[in-house]
C-alpha cells in the first residue's frame, strides 16, 4: 500500500498594503516568508497582495474563500484595520495590524477577538509629544489630524489633551483634514485649513495622525505660506515620520525645520540576524525601487518581518497538532514571547507588551538628524531638551553637537511675534483712579495720543531689556468703539484676542489668571485703610516712653533708694543730718540728682556706694531707654488717625470708600462691612468730595493707591496698612504668549539692578514729610516686664545693705544687738531744743 506523503500547511498572508508606502514593509515581509520556506520542509508561506485603496469587506471576503486565507497582515491605519478585523472576525481569520488606537475601545477583545496588534496605543506617545512641547514652554498648541473611522481622532486629541494640561498647556483649535479620498482638490482643502490656523496665535503645530498624501500637502502649502520656519514649531507623530523612510527627498524637504518622533530601532545593529536581513533588504529594496534615496529598513518594515516570524513560529508549534483551527493558530501567536528584529515580541491584551523607546529627530535639509532619545520612565535621555548639554551623537557619518541644534530649535518661539506690520496691540486705560500711573493725552487722530506714568514707563523699560525687537502700539477706548472701561472688560478683551496685551495698573488676581497669563508684578501691594487725621495733643507725650505701671515702680525703687542711703549715712556723714527738713531736702535732692549723674554729696559708708552703684546702672539703662523710645515716638508721623479700627467702623454703622471690584468684595466678604455701607468711588479728588462731606468715614485702597494719594493729602489724612497681601500690579497678555515670561524676566532685572526702584521713587514715593504717613501703630511704650530684674537687683541690693546696717547698729551696752524698734525711733528723733526749759 503506498503511503500518501503528509499535506503541507500552506499559509497566506493578506497585507493591505499603500504602493509604495508600505514597499519596504512589503518586502521585509518578502524576506522573512522566503527564509522561512528554504529552512522548512513541512510547511511553506506565500503571500498575496491586495491594494488597501481597493478594500472592501466584500473583496476581502473573496480573497479569504478563494485563496484560503489564514492570515491577514498589514493596515497602517487604525481605520482600516478596524476595518477589516470586522471581516476577520466573521471568517475567523486572525489578523495581525501594524496600528493601534489611540486609546483603547470598550469591549475591544470582545469585538474583535482574531485581531492582533504589532503596536502600542499612542498614550506613550502622546506623552512624549507633550514633554516636546514643555520644552519649548509652548502654552498652547494647534492640533491637526486626518478625518478618520473607529474615533482614531477623537481618541488622540483627547490623550493629547489630558497630556497637555499636565505640563501647563492647552489646545487652541482642533484641525481636522478630510480623508484624502473623499475630496477631489486637497491642495485647496489645505490652504483654506491653513489660511484659518494664520489667524490664531499659536505656532505650536502637533500634527497627530494623516496619511502621506495629506501630509505631503500639508507640508508643502504650510512651507509656501511661511507657517513652517523660525517662529513656528511643528511636531510630527511616529505613525507619520516612520513613513518618511520611503519618500522622496522632495517632500522631506518640505518640512524642514520640524521634529518628529520615530520608534526606536537601532538595538539590534549589531545583531547577527539583524546584519543578513539588513544586506537582503538593502539589495531587494534598491532593485525594486531604485528612486528612492533611503534604503534602509525602518521599524514598520521590521515588525513586517517580525510577524511572518511570528506566523511562522505559530505554525511550527502547531506541527504535531493534527487538529489545528483558526483560534489554535491564534492562541500560539498571542502566546509567542521571542527576540525580533523589532523589538520583544510578546502580547498582552492583544497589543505589544514591551514600551517603546522613541527618537526625536529634526528634519534639516533633506533628511533628518536624531537629537535625543524619549521613555515613558525617564523621558530625553540626553536631556539636551532640558540641560542643552554638550554631548555628541552619532549619525551616520558624521557628528554634530547636540546644544547647538537645540539652540537652533529653541530659538522658535512657537507663537506668531509681532513685526513692523502687525505690531503687538496693546490695551490702556484711559480713566485710572490716580493718573500716576497712566494717563493719556488725546490728539486729533488715535496714533497721535500720548502716553504716560508709572506703568508705561515700567513696560517701556522692560521692553528695552528683551532680547529681540517689539513692535507695539497702545490703544485706549476712545475711537476704538469697543465701550469697555472696566479693568475685567479690558482683559476680556485680551482674553478673545482684539487686543495681544493690556498694560496699566492691573491687579493680579486668580480668576483673572484663568483667562489671561501676568507677568511677575512690578509692584507690591496690600491693603491701606485711609482715614482723615487729627493732630496729636503733645502736652503730655513725654510721659508716653513709659507705661503707668513702671513709672510708679520707678518712683517706688527712687523713694526707697533715697530711704536707705539716708539711712545708712545720717548718723556719720555731716551732709545728711541736722534738722528732719535738712535730711529729707538733702536725700531727695541726691537721690534725684543721682538720675543725671549729678549728685555731689559726699559718700562716707561702703555698703551706701554699692546701694548707689546698683542704682547708677538702673539709672543709665532706664535714661537710655526712655530716650530711645522717645525720640521713636517723635520721628513717628504726629498725624493720628480720628477712626479707632475697622471694627469701630463696623460697630458704629458707617460708611467706607473703595474702587476696586475685588478691594469692594474683599471689604464686603472678608471685612464684613454691610453692602449699604459701601461707596463706589472712581476717582481720587471724589475720595477727597466724599470725606469732606462726611459721606464716608474711611476709604480702602491698594498701596501704590495709598502712596499717591497720602503723597497729596498727606495733611489731611493718614493711613494704617493691614498684613493683607495681594498679587500686585502686573501686565497682561494673552493665555500662552511667551512674550509674558520674556517680560516677566525683564521685570525681574529692573528689579535687581535698580531701575524699578528708581521709578518708584520718581513716580510713587512720597515726599519726606510724607513718608511716615503710612504707618503701622505708634512704638509700644515700656513696661515693668523691661526692667522687672533691675529692679529687683536694685530692691535687694538696698534691702541687703539696710539690714546689715540695722544688725550692725546699736548701742554698746548692747553689746551688739540688734536695736529695738523704740532704739530706731529714739535714733531717729532729732535732738531738743533745751533752750524752753530755762
Amino acid at each position: 500500500m503506498e503511503l500518501k506523503p503528509k499535506p503541507k500547511l500552506l499559509v497566506s498572508v493578506y497585507s493591505l498594503i499603500l504602493i509604495p508606502v508600505l514597499g519596504k514593509k512589503r518586502v521585509a515581509m518578502e524576506i522573512a516568508a522566503q527564509n522561512y520556506n528554504n529552512h522548512s520542509n513541512t510547511h511553506k508561506v506565500t503571500l498575496h497582495v491586495l491594494d488597501s485603496l481597493r478594500v472592501t469587506n466584500s473583496a476581502s471576503e473573496k480573497m479569504i474563500r478563494k485563496k484560503r486565507i489564514k492570515v491577514m497582515i498589514g493596515m497602517h491605519t487604525w481605520s482600516e484595520a478596524a476595518l477589516v478585523a470586522d471581516v476577520a472576525r466573521q471568517a475567523r481569520v486572525p489578523i495581525i495590524s501594524f496600528a493601534a488606537p489611540a486609546i483603547n475601545p470598550p469591549l475591544m477583545l470582545v469585538r474583535w477577538p482574531f485581531l492582533i496588534q504589532m503596536a502600542k496605543n499612542g498614550s506613550q506617545q502622546i506623552k512624549c509629544i507633550a514633554d516636546i512641547v514643555r520644552a519649548y514652554n509652548g502654552r498652547r498648541v494647534i492640533a491637526i489630524s486626518e478625518d478618520g473611522a473607529y474615533g482614531t481622532d477623537n481618541g488622540m486629541f483627547a490623550l493629547l489633551s489630558g497630556a497637555l494640561q499636565t505640563v501647563g498647556s492647552e489646545i487652541e483649535y482642533h484641525s481636522v483634514l478630510p480623508p484624502i479620498s473623499s475630496v477631489s482638490d486637497p491642495e485647496r482643502v489645505v490652504q483654506e485649513e491653513l489660511i484659518m490656523l494664520m489667524k490664531k496665535k499659536s505656532r505650536v503645530f502637533v500634527v497627530l495622525h494623516s496619511s502621506l498624501e495629506m501630509a505631503t500637502y500639508l507640508f508643502r502649502e504650510a512651507k509656501q505660506m511661511g507657517l513652517v520656519g523660525r517662529d513656528s514649531i511643528w511636531i510630527i507623530s511616529d505613525s507619520i515620520m516612520s513613513l518618511l523612510d520611503s519618500v522622496n527627498n522632495s517632500v522631506i524637504s518640505s518640512m524642514e525645520g520640524a521634529l518628529g518622533i520615530k520608534t526606536y530601532d537601532s538595538e539590534n545593529v549589531g545583531n547577527s540576524e539583524y546584519q543578513d536581513f539588513y544586506a537582503q533588504f538593502r539589495k531587494i529594496f534598491r532593485t525594486e525601487y531604485p528612486e528612492e534615496d533611503n534604503s534602509g529598513p525602518g521599524i514598520y518594515a521590521l515588525r513586517a518581518y517580525d510577524s511572518i516570524r511570528l506566523v511562522t513560529k505559530a505554525i511550527e508549534r502547531m506541527a504535531n497538532n493534527t487538529r489545528s483551527s483558526p483560534k489554535m493558530l491564534l492562541d500560539n501567536m498571542l502566546s509567542s514571547n521571542f527576540s525580533g528584529l523589532s523589538g520583544r515580541i510578546h502580547f498582552e491584551a492583544g497589543q505589544l507588551s514591551e514600551s517603546p523607546v522613541f527618537r526625536i529627530v529634526s528634519v534639516v535639509g533633506k533628511r533628518y538628524k536624531e537629537i535625543d532619545h524619549w521613555t515613558p520612565d525617564f523621558g530625553f535621555s540626553i536631556s539636551t531638551f532640558v540641560d542643552k548639554c554638550e554631548e555628541k551623537i552619532f549619525h551616520g557619518s558624521f557628528f554634530y553637537t547636540a546644544k547647538s541644534l537645540f539652540i537652533a530649535e529653541r530659538n522658535q518661539t512657537g507663537w506668531e511675534m509681532p513685526t513692523d506690520s502687525k505690531p503687538l496691540k496693546i490695551r490702556v486705560p484711559d480713566g485710572t483712579t490716580f493718573e500716576t500711573f497712566v494717563k493719556v493725552k488725546y490728539g486729533e487722530k488715535p496714533n497721535e495720543n500720548k502716553y504716560d506714568g508709572f506703568c508705561i514707563h515700567v513696560f517701556n523699560k522692560a521692553r528695552d531689556l528683551l532680547e529681540y525687537h517689539l513692535p507695539y502700539e497702545f490703544e485706549s477706548s476712545r475711537g476704538t468703539g469697543t465701550g469697555t472701561n472696566t479693568y475685567d472688560d479690558m482683559l476680556h478683551l485680551v482674553h478673545n484676542k482684539t487686543y495681544d496685551a493690556a498694560v496699566g495698573d492691573f491687579t493680579i488676581l486668580s480668576d483673572r489668571l484663568q483667562y489671561v497669563d501676568f507677568t511677575v508684578p512690578y509692584t507690591e501691594s496690600s491693603l491701606v485703610m485711609v482715614v482723615p487725621a487729627k493732630s496729636e495733643r503733645l502736652e503730655f507725650m513725654f510721659i508716653e516712653p513709659f507705661t503707668s505701671g513702671l513709672w510708679v515702680v520707678t518712683g517706688a525703687i527712687l523713694m526707697y533708694t533715697m530711704f536707705t542711703v539716708w539711712f545708712l549715712e545720717h548718723q556719720s556723714n555731716p551732709e545728711f543730718s541736722g534738722p528732719w527738713k535738712n535730711q529729707i531736702s538733702t536725700a531727695l535732692w541726691f537721690t534725684f540728682s543721682s538720675l543725671f549723674f549729678a549728685h555731689r554729696e559726699k559718700i562716707n559708708r561702703n555698703d551706701t556706694r554699692l546701694v548707689i552703684l546698683v542704682w547708677l546702672f538702673v539709672v543709665m539703662i532706664l535714661t537710655s531707654s526712655y530716650t530711645a523710645s522717645f525720640s521713636s515716638m517723635l520721628t513717628v508721623q504726629q498725624l493720628q488717625p480720628n477712626v479707632a479700627d475697622i471694627e469701630w467702623l463696623k460697630n458704629h454703622n458707617l460708611k467706607v470708600g473703595c474702587q476696586d471690584r475685588f478691594i469692594r468684595e474683599y471689604v464686603k466678604n472678608v471685612l464684613n462691612f454691610k453692602s449699604e455701607n459701601i461707596v463706589n468711588v472712581s476717582h481720587d479728588y471724589i475720595y477727597l468730595k466724599e470725606f469732606k462731606s462726611k459721606n464716608i468715614a474711611a476709604a480702602f485702597l491698594e498701596l501704590p493707591y495709598a502712596k499717591v494719594f497720602l503723597n497729596k493729602y498727606c495733611n489731611e489724612f493718614t493711613g494704617t496698612m493691614a498684613s493683607n497681601k495681594y498679587g500686585g500690579f502686573g501686565f497682561a497678555f494673552q493665555k500662552g504668549s511667551p512674550i509674558a515670561m520674556d517680560f516677566s524676566k525683564a521685570i525681574l532685572q529692573l528689579s535687581e539692578n535698580g531701575d524699578l526702584k528708581s521709578l518708584e521713587d520718581e513716580w510713587l514715593t512720597p515726599s519726606h514729610e510724607c513718608l511716615t504717613n503710612i504707618t503701622s501703630n505708634r512704638p509700644n511704650s515700656l513696661s515693668i516686664k523691661s526692667f522687672g530684674f533691675l529692679y529687683l537687683l536694685s530692691f535687694f541690693t538696698s534691702t541687703i545693705c539696710l539690714l546689715l546696717s540695722l544688725i550692725r547698729w546699736g548701742d554698746p551696752t548692747n553689746q551688739g544687738s540688734p536695736p529695738t524698734p523704740a532704739d530706731i525711733l529714739l535714733r531717729l528723733k532729732p535732738p531738743r531744743n533745751h533752750t524752753h526749759n530755762r
